[in-house]
């Protein structure tokens, strides 16, 4: 079999969590061994910024960052809530100043699971999040990297409705005939390794054509195990059970795939060697 000409893309990872800090190089290191073509690294608020762009100098061409601000907010390790307007007065000014540098907005979204945002105040407070930097992503010209956990038609819905265009939804939870719609708007889904053990993600990848997904890690969570550290070298275990589902060769996965990504996030091109 001929082997792909260009590696996969890792179009969802958290390389500035907390859980990486003592052997980022290694992991990242890992990923280039194993042909992954680059790492689109995603923010969830304004006190990771730095981190995140701090990576992408440290990798350049390989560790590509996203600025967004995301729906749920820590407070501190156990404590979580939703995000509010005043959540965005620091990071807007950061992605102003690091905008050149930038592949996309995110990770950013709604999150409607009941332990976060219960009431309409709360979910209305997300929409407006999302719709600023819905706007701000337009101005940049930048695509978004989209959370929707508990969300998926309000969150796609919501796109279509601000007129978003680039758009890629990770580790979609929703229906798969939700996705559809997502589908039929010309936004991409990307697939985590989670797959081998998520049956929701197998049902997506069944309806979703090959032409609207991409591949993700979302490093550290949704591995192969649950509770065990994913990394971005885990990549292969998404395309290979999505070649297992279509009947396809992975080979052709990751190509496509690839393509996929460079058509959400256009500014790949500069880095990948094509």
């Amino acid at each position: 079999m001929a082997a792909a000409v260009v590696g996969p893309v890792d179009c969802h990872c958290h390389l500035a969590a907390p859980c990486f800090q003592t052997d980022v190089a290694a992991v990242v290191r890992a990923a280039e061994q194993a042909a992954v073509s680059a790492l689109v690294v995603v923010s969830e608020r304004a006190e990771e910024f730095r981190s995140v762009v701090a990576l992408s100098e440290r990798f350049p061409g390989f560790v590509l960052p996203c600025l967004g601000v995301h729906p749920v907010q820590e407070v501190s390790p156990e404590e979580q809530r939703s995000v509010t307007l005043k959540d965005l007065d620091a990071a807007l000014p950061l992605i102003e100043l690091y905008k050149d540098k930038l592949v996309g907005i995110g990770e950013v979204g709604l999150d409607f699971t009941p332990r976060f945002a219960t009431t309409d105040e709360q979910k209305e407070g997300q929409r407006q999040v999302l719709i600023k930097q819905i706007e701000l992503a337009r101005s940049l010209d930048l695509p978004l990297n989209v959370h929707s956990r508990s969300a998926g038609r309000p969150t796609i819905n919501l796109l279509k409705e601000q007129g978003a265009t680039k758009v890629l939804l990770h580790a979609f939870d929703g229906k798969p005939s939700v996705a559809m719609e997502g589908v039929r708007a010309g936004y991409f889904f990307s697939i985590p390794p989670s797959i081998i053990r998520s049956e929701q993600k197998q049902k997506l990848v069944k309806l979703l054509p090959l032409e609207s997904m991409c591949l993700e890690t979302d490093s550290p969570a949704l591995g192969p195990e649950k509770q065990v550290r994913n990394e971005p070298k885990n990549i292969y275990i998404a395309a290979e059970y999505i070649a297992k589902i279509k009947g396809i060769p992975v080979e052709e996965v990751i190509e496509v795939t690839t393509q996929n990504a460079l058509k959400v996030f256009p500014k790949l091109r500069n880095f990948l060697r094509l």
